[in-house]
């Protein structure tokens, strides 16, 4: 639906900043010895430019960024949004480690366009104003989704996938597959990269084209249908709104799921379903913080937001090591991706959306 004032994915061209004259100067100079105008050209090109003003009156040299508390970058810049802070934060940390991340090249208009991708094009406002790229993305958590109004516990678990396939692929930002190719020929190691695009024309070439654009703002990407092992034809029927009385049309859709998945993901799926006796993934459920006790107070006073490591996919996967004469597989196992998992479900509450 149109939105007066809503952020548009043709706008990316315009809304990138022409390259500094200053960039070349500040690659070869330390960030610690940086000016006050390297600096503040710094967080221009960061997207923090609403912070350059205070910058440049409290700033010496990068040092007074990389010495500095949240508190101070509160207090003297006004960063307030929890999200800029955190931005900052991991940005200023990896000048001081001098470490380089493969997430860092991607900015926070590409991430928009990554949302479109991985068929959650309804929170692209909320992550372009909180300016979240692709480091950011690394080092999401489960209350950095909460702040940008992502409560769907549907939508974590996509984010949540879409993460582990960019880690896979070392953040190479081509790395989903857009455009149809030769359905006969597919593999779940593509589908796997498949946007939420790619999988509506999977729909209709097993002549479901009338459910598919159902699938738009529902997160359905090729990530989530491999990986998630609560996520089965049903899941994808319920999403499509194809209704239960029409058990022929289920029933196709369930044999070409299955063909798509392959026979190991199905049998997987099918494994842990009956091994982990939890409920079915619900299209509806929402997620919120696990309630502390009173324990907990203080170490909540203590823990910002955005000093949280409670990320919604972490690095360490948990992946297997290959056994020994087998191919290593990329994605692992798919136990380890759920949050519904043992370690996940001590952090995360889900309950059913009220009617």
């Amino acid at each position: 639906m149109f939105k007066r004032g809503g952020f548009r994915a043709t706008a990316g061209p315009r809304l990138t900043r022409a390259p500094d004259s200053g960039c070349s100067s500040r690659a070869h100079t330390s960030f610690s010895k940086w000016t006050t105008e390297q600096v503040c050209g710094w967080l221009e090109d960061s997207a923090l430019g609403q912070y350059v003003s205070l910058a440049r009156q409290w700033v010496d040299s990068g040092q007074t960024l990389l010495s500095a508390t949240p508190q101070e970058l509160e207090k003297e810049i006004c960063i307030k949004h929890p999200l800029h802070r955190k931005k900052l934060q991991l940005a200023l940390r990896a000048f001081s480690n001098k470490t380089m991340e493969k997430s860092s090249e991607l900015d926070h208009i590409w991430v928009t366009r990554w949302l479109d991708d991985i068929g959650l094009p309804q929170y692209k406002d909320q992550f372009y104003e909180s300016k979240v790229d692709g480091r950011m993305l690394q080092y999401l958590t489960v209350n950095d989704l909460l702040f940008l109004k992502v409560t769907s516990q549907l939508h974590h678990l996509s984010i949540k996938c879409a993460i582990h396939v960019l880690h896979v692929n070392k953040f190479n930002p081509n790395c989903l597959r857009r455009r149809p190719g030769d359905e006969n020929k597919t593999s779940p190691s593509e589908v796997v990269q498949w946007s939420n695009h790619r999988v509506m024309e999977w729909l209709r070439s097993v002549d479901l084209a009338e459910y598919a654009p159902n699938l738009r703002g529902s997160g359905v990407h090729g990530g989530l249908i491999i990986l998630e092992p609560r996520f089965h034809s049903e899941t994808l029927a319920m999403l499509l709104n194809i209704p239960p009385q029409k058990t022929l049309l289920r029933r196709h859709l369930a044999t070409n799921f299955n063909t798509l998945v392959g026979p190991q993901a199905q049998q997987e799926k099918q494994e842990f379903v009956n091994a982990s006796g939890h409920a079915p993934l619900s299209t509806t459920a929402k997620v919120r913080p696990k309630k502390l006790g009173f324990t907990h107070f203080r170490q909540l006073r203590k823990l910002r937001m955005d000093e949280s490591t409670d990320y919604i996919c972490p690095m360490d996967t948990g992946n297997p090591p290959a056994l020994s004469g087998t191919p290593k597989r990329p994605y692992g196992s798919f136990r380890g991706i759920s949050p519904i998992l043992a370690r996940d479900s001590d952090r995360l509450e889900q309950v059913g959306s009220k009617n």
